[in-house]
């Protein structure tokens, strides 16, 4: 039973709660900059600051030894330059200067190997916690955040910001300082060898070119940015349709589905060639400022060998310089690019992370103690799924409800769809807290103990059945991960679907399918009695436990749920009110209020509600 569902009511009136408040600030939040974003990723990196500073060392050194090749060089040339006759020097002098020109040749790609080594475990290892927290904090949040996300967007947004934190770490340290070192060093030899105009002329070119860089590419963020909404978008739609592959055959919509995708496409097709556009102009006008920047310092060196003023070799070092920064300033707008695009995936990932707990425990909360068996209690619980506001006031649900289920007893609730009643279950779950009154396990406000003990405590048997893609023994063995196989066995027997499995060709090692697609809806809630019957709690709660069975299984089922439910404190909640003649006490709901309670015979006496439903349903059998 869904609460969008749920029977409209009268304004719940309370004051909507601080986790409400603070999630509606979260929403309002200005963007982050991209500095902001920075100094979130920072601590995760910093736990590994041995090996950054390792990396920055050898990355030092290999700029080092990659500026000195053109100096090198330049010797080399100068050398050959010899006068007649000096044979020795010619077979001497250059022989030491090739092998020297190897080996920093050969310390450039030694020193970036090492830092490649030295960091990667820094970079996968960011990457894998900055993962892991996003995975745990969107299991932490509340169920109003799930049924309201869109899987297949918020999927690729995951997979994005775990990529951008490899392409940010990458780019920035592999090529942004690195670049940044050695422009420097190029800039201070020009100056201190020769006239300070190489030195303009490069800084001039340099300046030019990454002014013009930045102010393109922040123009076409905005290309990328619809791209990647878009890409979500039609991913989105995809996984939505492919999920729902059965009602898409029902009602023979193959087609409009199609359609509905291929328009996603298309707009992202649209988007895509823009931003293929704008990136031709920004390369066509980088390589412009390049061009003119190489043609001013080759005529200028050109002129100073004419002059008399440089040499040959002079010539060549100035030209090797100009080539070795000219492949890295060549992908200096590719690399800013994919740095801004990967600040804004990785943002997208920490607003994820940043999404407020609806429900969160108490700062000194602690674990629930449960000795034998627990008493559950209601009492005054008011609730509504949402709280609206002074204009549009939300929907309550739930009305003053107060009732305790003894310890080792059952009690049941029945009720038309809508009334409330597996919101009773939610609640008692903790996947919404109330907004007035308290539910107490064992003497104990369950907003003051740990969720997680809570949920250890209970075992639920869902109206609405859905497994994992995965085979039937481990969606029996997820009621307690760890169980051995004759356990499984056991309470496989126990939900009388032993039978069942063994009859298929894998047995428990068949798989199931997506959502349990390929188990009938009996068989799939057979799997789920015996999941919540192997976890064994001490409180149980069946919603609707027997609704997908026929009639003999239904019996069969019964028996067992009755016999597992023995001394053990148990929630039933019911359509069928022939599952739940025997509980110690039945409540009757209806738009969300109690309106009749007692046992079954007592009920029937009362001749009102409840004996109007035995009634009919007695007949309709």
């Amino acid at each position: 039973m869904r609460h969008l569902g749920e029977t409209a009511s009268p304004v719940l009136a309370v004051a909507p709660s601080a986790n409400a408040t603070r999630s509606t600030a979260l929403t309002s939040l200005p963007p982050r900059s991209d500095w902001g974003t920075l100094q979130r990723l920072f601590p995760y990196l910093w736990q590994y600051k041995w090996r950054v500073i390792a990396a920055l060392s050898f990355m030092v050194g290999a700029k080092l030894a990659n500026v000195g090749v053109p100096l090198l060089l330049k010797q080399l040339v100068d050398t050959m330059s010899l006068k007649p006759g000096s044979t020795q020097a010619l077979l001497v002098v250059p022989f030491g200067l090739l092998v020297a020109y190897g080996l920093l040749r050969l310390s450039t790609s030694l020193f970036t190997e090492l830092r490649e080594l030295v960091f990667a475990k820094a970079t996968e290892g960011t990457a894998r916690s900055i993962s892991l927290q996003v995975f745990r904090h969107l299991h932490a949040l509340s169920l109003r955040f799930h049924l309201e996300r869109q899987t297949g967007g918020m999927t690729r947004d995951i997979e994005r910001g775990t990529r951008g934190v490899h392409s940010l770490i990458s780019y920035s340290l592999y090529s942004i300082i690195p670049t940044l070192i050695e422009v420097t060093l190029v800039l201070t030899l020009l100056a201190v060898k020769f006239d300070v105009w190489f030195a303009w002329i490069t800084l001039i070119a340099l300046v030019v070119y990454i002014s013009f860089t930045v102010t393109v590419t922040e123009w076409r963020t905005q290309f990328r940015k619809t791209m990647n909404e878009l890409d979500s978008t039609a991913n989105s739609r995809a996984i939505d349709s492919l999920l729902n592959y059965e009602t898409v055959k029902y009602f023979n919509n193959e087609d409009f589905e199609a359609k509905r995708y291929d328009d996603n496409l298309n707009r992202y097709h649209r988007a895509a060639v823009k931003s293929q556009t704008t990136l031709s102009l920004l390369n066509t006008g980088q390589q412009l400022i390049i061009g003119c920047g190489l043609v001013a310092m080759l005529w200028r060196a050109t002129q100073g060998v004419v002059d008399g003023r440089m040499t040959l070799g002079d010539l060549v070092m100035v030209n090797a310089f100009m080539i070795q920064l000219y492949i890295p300033l060549n992908f200096l707008g590719v690399i800013y690019r994919e740095i801004k695009q990967s600040l804004t995936d990785l943002d997208k990932m920490f607003v994820l992370m940043e999404k407020e707990r609806e429900v969160a425990d108490a700062p000194a909360a602690v674990a629930i103690k449960i000795d034998g068996e627990p008493e559950v209690k209601f009492d005054n619980v008011s609730f509504a799924y949402d709280m609206g506001n002074a204009t549009a006031p939300g929907r309550r649900i739930l009305y003053n409800i107060s009732f305790v289920i003894p310890a080792g007893k059952t009690v049941a609730v029945v009720g038309p769809s809508g009334s409330g009643k597996s919101t009773l279950a939610r609640l008692m779950y903790r996947f919404y807290d109330v907004q007035h009154g308290t539910i107490a396990i064992a003497g104990q406000d369950i907003r003051q103990v740990t969720q997680a003990s809570v949920r250890q405590a209970i075992g639920i048997v869902p109206q609405d059945t859905v497994l994992f893609n995965d085979t039937i023994e481990y969606n029996i063995a997820y009621g307690r991960p760890g169980a051995t196989h004759a356990e499984v066995e056991e309470a496989a027997r126990a939900a009388r679907i032993h039978d069942f499995i063994s009859g298929t060709p894998q047995g428990y090692g068949a798989m199931v399918g997506e959502r349990g697609l390929k188990l009938s809806g009996g068989e799939k809630q057979r799997v789920a009695i015996a999941r919540t019957l192997l976890k064994n709690p001490p409180i149980l709660i069946f919603d609707e436990a027997t609704s997908a069975l026929d009639s003999a299984n239904e019996r069969a089922i019964q028996t067992e749920l009755q016999s597992a439910a023995r001394n053990k404190t148990t929630l039933v909640i019911a359509h069928r009110l022939s599952t739940v003649v025997d509980a110690h006490e039945i409540l009757v709901m209806d738009a969300g209020k109690l309106i009749e309670r007692g046992n079954h015979a007592a009920l029937l006496a009362l001749g009102g509600r409840y004996a109007a439903m035995w009634a009919l349903q007695q007949s309709a059998e």
